[in-house]
């Protein structure tokens, strides 16, 4: 396992820039996002991924600056109609949202309608590319075993999603290097992989990257990178 100590500044530089430094806690403030996009500036990061009740708030804060804001759709369960997500997709981007990360519908997949899903998926995936927004696709692996995450997988590709993200960070597990791996072996090149949920240590930061994924999201940065 790589260490910090192992790291040079370009590379923490180099990793901070995957990361989407993330509070999407229930009782998360408009103080808590304005400090966190100041960390995200001071730090380097991708992006804040942040509610979409706060995309006004960060907008505000990053306007001039090249980090991303990320926000989520039809969070944390997935299990919203597809109208709503979509609006919900709309609304945001309008508030200055550049990336959605949309809770797949796992009460449908686990159902076995997968036509739902797919549509589901489908339009929120529309509703983004139409304004040149990237979509992120949250399976929420924790849920799934590894034939549902082939299928997942099979789902994403077929509706063109930019990324396919494992987790919402509520559930009873999060990212694997297992999950990813296997993720990876699945989706075509240009599909990328956002590892999110019980990422706490660089190691496992750093692990995740090695094994395929393009994006971390985490409410740990600071620790990750060694500045707290």
């Amino acid at each position: 396992m790589i260490t910090q100590t192992e790291m040079n500044v370009e590379e923490m530089i180099e990793l901070a820039g995957h990361i989407e430094h993330t509070n999407l806690k229930p009782d998360c403030t408009k103080d808590d996002i304005i400090k966190l996009c100041h960390q995200a500036l001071s730090h380097h990061f991708y992006g804040v991924c942040v509610p979409p009740y706060h995309v006004q708030a960060a907008k505000k804060e990053l306007n001039k600056s090249t980090v991303k804001i990320i926000t989520v759709v039809g969070f944390p369960l997935g299990y919203a109609t597809v109208a709503s997500k979509v609006e919900e997709a709309k609304k945001a981007i309008i508030s200055g949202a550049d990336e959605i990360d949309m809770v797949m519908n796992i009460a449908a997949f686990k159902s076995g309608d997968y036509a739902t899903v797919q549509n589901d998926i489908q339009a929120v995936t529309t509703a983004c590319h139409l304004q040149n927004k990237q979509v992120k696709v949250i399976i929420e692996t924790a849920y799934l075993s590894t034939e549902e995450i082939e299928k997942a997988c099979h789902i994403c590709t077929d509706c063109e999603a930019d990324y396919v993200k494992t987790s919402t960070g509520f559930a009873g597990s999060g990212a694997s290097i297992e999950h990813i791996k296997l993720m990876r072996s699945l989706l075509p090149p240009k599909i990328k992989i956002k590892a999110s949920g019980g990422i706490k240590d660089f190691g496992f930061a750093a692990e995740l990257l090695q094994a395929g994924a393009a994006r971390i999201g985490t409410s740990h940065s600071l620790h990750i990178i060694g500045v707290e």
